[in-house]
């Protein structure tokens, strides 16, 4: 079965593909162009991501019949190409016929499952249905799909008996590669939809060294790689031995085939055969490569050819503005500065200053006239109040009104530019400068935005220094500082960061050294802006727990006590 003639190794293709959810049509087609190549390679397997058919994950697409009749028709189609490559395929099949768990509302939301095709010599040679279901953090699998039943099926491929299962089965020690393994497996092949965050490579290499080294076996890792809402995946994959050497490491944000003759039998003596490693990313490096990836592909898989950023002189506008630079071109990418009375000359000149050095389009739009008007119109409800942040908040909203002109008028979609501290204290405004369709640095606290733009800038310095040097300010109101309203952002980051990623309480964030009234303040702020957050943008998931599907909290809610 296969081209392997001999039992000494089995030649593995990997496709590490950049996919789209529900687009069955161009999906097909890029899995087609794949398994051409393999068979031209003359590999004995060729992996493609989890889900590949429909694209990862599909949420609730899968509650829809002509969509998943779609895709287990696009299934039969590229069985019916399939030659002596054997091939393992994603898609999502109906689920075998189970009595529903106990307490179950309703049995017909798992009537799917998550599922891989063995496809060879033009027909469906086998289907496994993945049996850990995700149902934490990001994932809902435990919604969507049944868990299947056969965690420890073994099939005839390339020559070799081969343990297929599909990403969560292979973080869960003990789990179906070790039940693949006791059964006969002589090759483990794992095929995956796995997001990035910060940390998850190295964890994952862990996981994978320890699967094989456990059961003596090679594992083959193959990960999606681009961009989906709110997930980035990053690829990744890999290719060890039973030592756990690494026999092949796919790059990092990029598509990628790839063919690696994985060796049969028992482990050599260590040392042998190991490949090197691909190098290691800077971990500035991760996210940025993250944010550029996750940020092109939300724009062009919506149908947009090109993003707005406004520009206010800060170092949040620049670093948006600089992503997506990188992400688009240069020349997608529309700059706006809406400078009003309040702003300093140097943030225009900054402004434009970043935009020449981009190469980007830079429109200017002063707002003073327009919140005069705004005054004037309001002064008979407003009377007898003095300036406050509803006038600061009006210009935010002429701001957001602006852009969203443009964007309309020009089909370009909006990037708004609030991080991750300030939307966790509600340091933004609603319609204002949370208007936007993505938001790229929506997980990325204000410490980590200088220091991504300083990595930026080793490489070009695209950011004058005068933002990256200047102290934050929203320029609302006459000689305003972030610092008025917030602790400074070295004190505020990492508070948040204990709070909302790893759901410390107060009296532990205290205890750790923390001026407690800062932390009761700091918190309250977070806890009183969520609804904010529900109505922000999505962004791209970098850390443990982004907010929007990441962390779920109520916004009714009258717990305080953290």
């Amino acid at each position: 079965m296969g081209y392997n003639r001999g039992m000494s190794s089995v030649r593995v293709a990997g496709a590490q593909i950049n996919l789209r959810v529900g687009d069955l049509e161009y999906n097909e087609a890029r899995i087609s162009a794949a398994m051409e190549w393999a068979e031209a390679e003359r590999a004995d397997i060729l992996l493609l991501p989890e889900l590949a058919v429909c694209g990862y994950p599909p949420e609730d697409l899968v509650l829809r019949s002509a969509f998943m009749e779609a895709n287990r028709e696009t299934v039969r189609r590229l069985a019916e190409r399939s030659g002596e490559t054997a091939v393992v395929v994603g898609f999502v099949d109906r689920a075998r016929p189970a009595a529903p768990p106990r307490g179950a509302p309703d049995a017909v939301e798992r009537r799917t499952a998550n599922a891989a095709a063995l496809l060879h010599r033009g027909r469906i040679a086998g289907v496994y249905h993945k049996v850990m279901l995700p149902n934490y953090g990001v994932f809902d699998e435990d919604r969507h799909f049944a868990p299947g039943s056969a965690p420890d099926a073994v099939w005839e491929a390339g020559g070799a008996r081969v343990g297929v299962s599909i990403c969560e089965d292979i973080w869960v020690e003990g789990g179906p590669p070790s039940r693949q393994a006791a059964a006969g497996a002589q090759l483990l092949v794992n095929i995956n939809g796995s997001p990035f965050q910060v940390g998850k490579p190295a964890q994952r290499l862990r996981h994978i060294r320890r699967e094989a080294t456990s059961g003596g076996l090679p594992v083959v890792y193959l990960n999606l790689v681009g961009g989906q809402d709110e997930l980035v995946f990053d690829g990744s994959s890999m290719a060890v031995d039973g030592r756990g050497s690494l026999l092949y490491q796919a790059p990092a944000f990029a598509e990628d085939r790839f063919v690696v003759e994985v060796p049969l039998g028992p482990p050599g003596p260590p040392g042998l055969g190991e490949a090197a490693p691909a190098p290691s990313l800077d971990p500035r490096e991760q996210i940025y490569r993250a944010l550029t990836l996750g940020f092109g592909d939300y724009v062009r898989k919506n149908g947009f050819e090109a993003a707005i950023v406004g520009l206010s002189g800060g170092i949040d506008s620049a670093l948006t503005a600089v992503i997506a630079a990188d992400a688009l071109g240069p020349e997608a990418v529309r700059g706006i500065t809406m400078p009003s009375d309040f702003s300093s000359p140097g943030s225009v000149d900054d402004s434009r200053e970043l935009a020449r050095r981009l190469g980007i389009r830079l429109d200017e739009i002063p707002i003073a006239d327009l919140f005069a008007a705004y005054q004037t119109t309001l002064e008979g409800v407003f009377a007898g109040k003095g300036l406050g942040v509803a006038e600061e908040n009006l210009q935010s909203r002429i701001r957001g009104a602006l852009l969203m002109a443009v964007s309309n008028k020009y089909g370009e979609m909006v990037a708004a530019t609030g991080n991750k501290s300030e939307m966790a204290v509600g340091y933004a405004t609603l319609y204002g400068d949370l208007a936007g369709g993505f938001a790229v640095l929506k997980d990325v606290f204000k410490t980590k935005v200088y220091e991504l733009a300083r990595w930026r800038n080793r490489r070009e310095r695209v950011i004058p220094e005068a933002i990256l040097t200047k102290p934050p300010s929203a320029e609302l109101r006459p000689d305003q500082l972030d610092t008025d309203s917030l602790p400074p952002y070295e004190v505020l980051d990492p508070i948040l960061a204990a709070y909302i990623e790893e759901d410390r309480s107060v009296e532990e964030i205290t205890a750790s050294g923390a001026d407690r009234e800062t932390v009761e303040r700091v918190t309250a702020l977070v806890d009183r802006n969520e609804y904010k957050r529900r109505q922000a943008p999505p962004g791209v998931k970098i850390t443990a727990k982004a907010f929007g599907r990441d962390r779920r909290l109520p916004i009714t809610n009258g717990w305080r006590k953290g």
